[in-house]
Order: structure tokens, then sequence, then C-alpha cells
């Protein structure tokens, strides 16, 4: 016996009901990324020609450090970071460098070179989370930052 013959309505719509409910609760659990705002979008700037390695400002211990990581190679393109130090305390760090070369690494690096730019500054170090579909850039990030940082401290 069929579960949805004619002469059964009622048991009809019960399971149509019960299967909308199910796929409104599964598409209402899903957790989409928030769009940077205009204001984000015009912080991230773009990718300059720079060499890789390190250069900067020759401050001392105390002052203000400028450096720039290495370039480091992803899937995807080269990534480099500049950090600025202002008397040992991170103070800045730009994304010089990272994948722009079509409209989709555009709309991805667009939101996470900015929150990997606010965790960086928050966490003080390049000890900071990797933004979820951005794994490559990420990882790039933390290691370019990360030989900036190693730089400024030499």
């Amino acid at each position: 016996m069929h579960t949805l013959r004619k002469n059964r309505p009622l048991r009809r719509i019960v399971l149509a009901g019960a299967a909308t409910v199910s796929g409104m609760v599964l598409l209402l659990s899903l957790k989409p990324h928030t769009t940077p705002t205009v204001a984000e979008v015009a912080t991230v700037p773009a990718p300059s020609s720079t060499s890789s390695g390190t250069s900067g400002s020759s401050g001392s211990a105390t002052g203000t450090r400028t450096r720039t990581g290495a370039s480091v190679q992803t899937r995807y393109g080269p990534v480099q970071v500049r950090v600025t130090l202002k008397n040992g305390t991170l103070t800045d760090v730009t994304a010089i460098t990272y994948p722009q070369e079509n409209p989709r690494d555009q709309q991805i690096n667009a939101y996470a070179i900015p929150q990997l730019t606010r965790e960086a500054l928050t966490a003080q170090s390049a000890d900071i989370d990797t933004v979820s579909g951005a794994t490559y850039t990420s990882e790039g990030y933390r290691q370019s930052m990360q030989s900036a940082l190693d730089s400024a401290s030499r």
C-alpha cells in the first residue's frame, strides 16, 4: 500500500507540512557570512608590486618600525603582509599582495583581509583564526605576518 494514495488526503497534507517545516529549519540553520560594508572594502589596499623580504624604517626597539613579511605563495596566488609596530605594540597590519585574479578571489578577500587584520591587531601576534572560505589566504597571511614580526624583533 502506497503512503501517498489519493484516498488519504490528510496523510498527504501532514507529510507535505512536515517536509516543508523540515526544509525551513534546515534552511534557517545555515549561517551565511556577512558581506563587508563599503567602509571595510575601502580600507583594503590594492596590491603593489613590492619585492619579497623585509624592508622598512630603521627604528630602535622603542619607536616605530615597519617591516614587510616574505611573500608566501598559496594555491591561488601570493600573499604578503606589512606590519607596523610602535614601542613594541602592533599598530597596523596591511596586506600588500593577495589573490585578486578573478571576481571570486576579490569577493573572498574583500571579506577575509579586513577580518584577518582585525584579528591580528586584537591578538597582537600572527596567532589568528582562519577565515572560513579563505583558508589559503589566511594561512599565507599568518606566515607572511610571522616573518615580518620575526624580522622586526631582530
